[in-house]
């Protein structure tokens, strides 16, 4: 793969499939051919004649993709391999034989097709780990005296989240299904957690984050 100056990717990069390579190790690929346990990500948009503001000859262009982090909901620009065989929703191993090297960037960074997907792309991570998120609503604590990690999501004021604090003091909530029929009023317990992913994800200036930036 052509990673010439000018492709947009700095050598200090973080350089997935790159490092294992350097240490002697071959990832192990998994049934997608995109390896290994490493990091993760859901594709939000392909480029495989490279981005548009990469004037340079076509054959010096590098196929180029976005995704968004399983762990952190990070936002990377992927360098892809030459001849990968990747879409849109597909879950790419960042270290693996698909990808050549690749960077985190910020929301404004990413093409309009790959913002458009955000929302659908959260909800796929989301769907494929559920008890990760409910056990935020087990889990979560305060922030300040008088701010708690559960008021930051949409909806939730001070009764609802009392509600939930006296209620997981009862038993932990195992669905998402469970918190909401313990919790009445809290009809939508997954969507107003992915309403907040979204939210974090889009806004770099929120004083506080719960989701995005944070590796499991």
């Amino acid at each position: 793969m052509d990673n010439a100056d000018g492709d947009g990717t700095p050598e200090d990069d973080r350089t997935g499939g790159d490092a294992a390579a350097d240490a002697g190790e071959t990832p192990d690929e998994d049934a997608a051919g995109d390896g290994g346990d490493g990091p993760t990500a859901v594709l939000l948009d392909v480029l495989p004649n490279g981005r548009p503001d990469d004037d340079r000859p076509q054959s010096r262009k590098s196929p180029v993709a976005y995704g968004l982090g399983d762990d952190s909901f990070a936002l990377y620009e992927l360098m892809l391999a030459a001849g990968a065989d990747v879409s849109v929703g597909d879950r790419l191993g960042l270290d693996g034989p698909n990808v050549g090297r690749y960077r985190e960037v910020s929301f404004d960074g990413l093409t309009r097709n790959a913002a458009a997907e955000i929302e659908y792309a959260a909800e796929a991570i989301v769907e494929a780990d559920e008890e990760r998120f409910v056990d935020f609503y087990n889990e979560a604590g305060p922030i300040t005296l008088r701010l708690h990690q559960l008021n930051l999501l949409p909806g939730i004021g001070k009764k609802l989240r009392n509600d939930l604090l006296d209620e997981r003091k009862r038993g932990p909530f195992e669905s998402f299904a469970d918190v909401e029929e313990r919790i009445s009023g809290l009809h939508r317990p997954r969507e107003v957690i992915l309403e907040r992913i979204v939210e974090e994800i889009r806004e770099d200036d929120l004083k506080y984050r719960t989701f995005v930036g944070r590796e499991e």
